[in-house]
């Protein structure tokens, strides 16, 4: 419902003059509200999603560049490009391979079969998975479910959550069967230690743009999406980016988490994303030029260079921020570079975002007060 990367994505390339479609759920999203949006598809009933984007390009009568915004439309789009392909302009990308980096369980294979550092990482089948866990981890870890974009709506599940109490512990082993569950040794990490990376890779699986920020903040605190980021150089993060590109052979979009141990010197890879990462529009240089454009102008034929990257730029996600910082977030919305959701060419996103933010909470405390 708030996302700010799907936004982000139709002003970039509509301030830019493209046209943009947006294939939505049902079209209440404040992104639908954009200015910049020629035209909001809803996803028919009954109809696959292979159905689905055939009729989208159907109604656009030409070939477009298909971004997908999260997991699950990334792995679709990958494993039926055969079938998209006379319809949309898609990356050569290996059919399996989005699945492969999106499921936390086989991204934790690749990353010990390819020496890339992450935390040690189990399976949790039952009690005693999760007993043995707890006893080598030790409290708090991280919980992660292996294939996120399976959970069930309505059962207050979150991708990802840090654990630290037992009757967590309890309460996720209710959701486990039938389920790929993943206990995580917790990186403590320190002040700056989360980081993420974003590119896009071309044909040889070599990157045409890319950045690191750090992760300044988090919503839900160390665990959670990019409220407050930082453009900054790191060439540890970039090159471990760069590395698993090319030895798994990806092309496109790509989003990395890591988190830094100062203890052991380490970059650890925490979560890889094939598509769109949420706050990507914080890589954008001087002219302009970002992820989403830099993989249009490729996936067009019209790539020639990019520009000088814009180290020190920030981007802050108003709603999310203000539930992390509180008070303390006012200073950083008002001196960041680019907000998510408010601008002065394109305000009813920010409105409408706003409005239904208002009636979340106030419907929580309803029920809180009962």
């Amino acid at each position: 419902m708030f996302h700010h990367g799907t936004l982000g994505a139709i002003r970039s390339l509509g301030r830019a003059g493209v046209e943009v479609h947006g294939l939505v759920p049902h079209g209440g999203e404040p992104a639908a509200r954009s200015r910049y949006l020629a035209r909001v598809h809803t996803w028919p009933r009954d109809v696959d999603v292979v159905g689905a984007l055939r009729e989208v390009a159907g109604r656009i009568g030409r070939r477009a560049v298909l971004l997908a915004l999260d997991d699950a439309g990334a792995i679709a789009v990958a494993e039926h490009a055969a079938e998209l392909r006379p319809y949309y302009l898609l990356p050569e990308q290996e059919p399996g391979l989005p699945r492969t980096l999106a499921d936390k369980r086989l991204l934790a294979e690749l990353c010990a079969g390819l020496g890339i550092a992450q935390p040690e990482t189990r399976l949790i089948t039952g009690e005693r998975d999760a007993t043995a866990a707890v006893a080598d981890f030790g409290l708090p870890l991280v919980a992660k479910w292996a294939q996120p974009w399976l959970l069930p709506p309505g059962l207050g599940l979150r991708n990802t959550t840090l654990v630290g109490h037992p009757r967590q512990v309890v309460r996720l082993l209710r959701h486990v069967r039938g389920r790929d569950l993943l206990f995580q040794r917790y990186v403590r990490g320190g002040p700056d230690c989360d980081w993420f990376f974003h590119g896009y890779f071309d044909e040889h699986a070599q990157s045409l743009y890319d950045g690191a920020g750090r992760k300044e903040r988090a919503y839900p605190k160390g665990a959670g999406l990019t409220t407050y980021g930082r453009w900054l150089r790191n060439p540890d993060v970039e090159r471990t980016a760069h590395e698993l590109a090319a030895k798994v052979g990806y092309r496109g979009v790509l989003d990395i988490d890591f988190r830094y141990d100062a203890a052991e010197d380490v970059y650890y890879l925490l979560d890889c994303n094939p598509r769109l990462g949420a706050q990507f529009r914080l890589f954008t240089d001087g002219g302009g030029l970002d992820l989403v454009r830099a993989a249009h102008l490729h996936l067009t034929g019209r790539w020639t260079a990019r520009g000088p990257a814009a180290h020190g730029r920030t981007y802050a996600v108003e709603n999310y921020d203000l539930f992390t910082a509180g008070p303390k977030a006012l200073r950083a919305l008002a001196t960041a570079d680019e907000l998510a959701w408010l601008a002065a060419d394109d305000p009813r996103p920010f409105a409408a975002m706003a409005g239904q933010t208002t009636k979340r909470v106030l419907a929580r405390l309803t029920r809180s007060r009962k």
